[in-house]
C-alpha cells in the first residue's frame, strides 16, 4: 500500500538530503583493456551511508567530448563483470557508467566488487528483498536507491560527460533502479526502463513464485504477522508508486511471456508515469531474453531524446526548495 503523498515525500528528501551532506569521494583510475577505441576505468563513490560503490567506467575515444552517458543498473544477483560484457552504448558512442549493486554479484557470473556492510537488522529470507523490510528507514532497497542516485552525480560530474544529457538504464532489478534514479536525481534527462522488478507490489502471498519474488514469499510463510509491516514498508519503494513523480522522458518495454517480472506490473509502472512516455511490449519474449529490436529502438529514443544539449527535465518533487546537484 503507498504511504500518503506528504509521508513519502518527506521520507525520501530526508533520505536524499542525508546523502548529499556525506562527500561523493570520487575515484577514477584508468585500467588496461584489450578494447582499441574506448578507455576503460575502475571506479568507485560513496554511496548511502558512504558505503563505497563500485563500477566500470567506458569511454569511446576519439570523439567530440563531452559526451552523452548511459548509466547501466544490473539485474538480481549480477555484478559489473568485465568492461568487455558492456559494449553496446559505447559503441553507439556514449560514455558509460556500469554500477554496481551493494552486496550483489557472482550468481549470474559475473562478479561483482561491492559489498554491503549492513548486516542482519530484522528477520530475513536468505538474499536482499527482505533485508531490513520491516521499515522503510532499513530496508536493503533504501540504501541501492540512494547508491543509484549517487551514481548519477559521480557521472555528472565527469570531464567526459555532458551533464545535461545523462540516461539512466537497466532490466528488472536495474529497470527498478534506473527508475527510482530518474525520479530521485535531477542530473537525469531520460530513463530506459525494461520488465522492471519491485513494481506493482500488493499482496505478498500472490507474489510469482520466482526469484527473486520467492524471497518474499518464503518471508510472507514464515512471518505472516508481520506481513503488515512489511507492505508499509514497500510502499515507499515499489516503483509504481515512484513513478507517480516521473520527471524526464522515459521509454518502458515488457515481455509478454514475462513469469518473473509479469507484464501487467511493468505496464503499471508506465501508466503511473507522469512525465513524456513510451511504452513497448514484446509479446512473445520471455523475461530479460536477448532483444535485438528492443535495444534498436533504445538507441533511436535516447539519439531523439538527447540529441542537443537541454536544460534540466524539472527538479525532483521529492526536493526541497533551492536544493542542487
Amino acid at each position: 500500500m503507498a504511504p500518503a503523498d506528504g509521508v513519502l515525500r518527506q521520507f525520501w528528501r530526508e533520505a536524499v538530503q542525508q546523502t548529499d551532506g556525506i562527500p561523493l569521494d570520487a575515484s577514477c583510475v584508468a585500467v588496461a583493456s584489450p578494447l582499441a577505441h574506448h578507455a576503460v576505468y575502475d571506479i568507485s563513490f560513496a554511496g548511502a551511508h558512504g558505503h563505497r560503490i563500485s563500477g566500470w567506467f567506458v569511454v569511446p575515444t576519439g570523439q567530440a567530448e563531452p559526451l552523452p552517458c548511459v548509466v547501466q543498473f544490473l539485474g538480481y544477483g549480477e555484478g559489473r563483470g568485465h568492461p568487455v560484457d558492456r559494449l553496446f552504448w559505447p559503441a553507439l558512442g556514449y560514455a558509460t557508467l556500469v554500477v554496481d549493486t551493494r552486496g550483489q554479484g557472482g550468481s549470474s557470473g559475473r562478479a561483482g566488487a561491492t559489498p554491503d556492510p549492513v548486516g542482519l537488522v530484522h528477520p530475513q529470507m536468505p538474499g536482499f528483498t527482505t533485508r531490513g523490510i520491516l521499515e522503510p528507514a532499513t530496508y536493503y532497497y533504501r540504501d541501492a536507491y540512494l547508491d543509484a542516485y549517487r551514481a548519477v552525480a559521480w557521472a555528472a560530474g565527469q570531464p567526459q560527460v555532458d551533464p545535461t544529457r545523462i540516461s539512466t538504464a537497466g532490466c528488472s532489478q536495474g529497470g527498478q533502479l534506473a527508475l527510482a534514479a530518474a525520479v530521485l536525481s535531477p542530473g537525469v534527462a531520460a530513463a530506459l526502463i525494461e520488465s522492471p522488478f519491485l513494481s506493482d507490489v500488493g499482496d505478498l502471498n500472490r507474489l510469482p513464485d520466482r526469484q527473486p519474488y520467492r524471497e518474499m514469499l518464503r518471508f510472507a510463510g514464515s512471518y505472516p504477522d508481520l506481513l503488515p509491516r512489511a507492505s508499509n514498508t514497500l510502499g515507499f519503494f515499489d516503483v509504481t508508486t515512484l513513478a507517480a513523480y516521473g520527471r524526464c522522458p522515459a521509454l518502458f518495454s515488457v515481455a509478454g511471456r514475462d513469469e518473473r517480472c509479469a507484464p501487467e506490473t511493468g505496464r503499471a509502472a508506465h501508466a503511473a508515469y507522469t512525465a513524456d512516455k513510451r511504452l513497448h511490449v514484446w509479446p512473445l519474449a520471455e523475461h530479460a531474453a536477448p532483444n535485438t529490436p528492443l535495444r534498436l529502438a533504445e538507441a533511436d529514443f535516447l539519439a531523439e531524446v538527447l540529441s542537443e544539449r537541454r536544460d534540466s527535465a524539472g527538479p525532483p518533487i521529492l526536493a526541497q526548495e533551492g536544493h542542487v546537484r
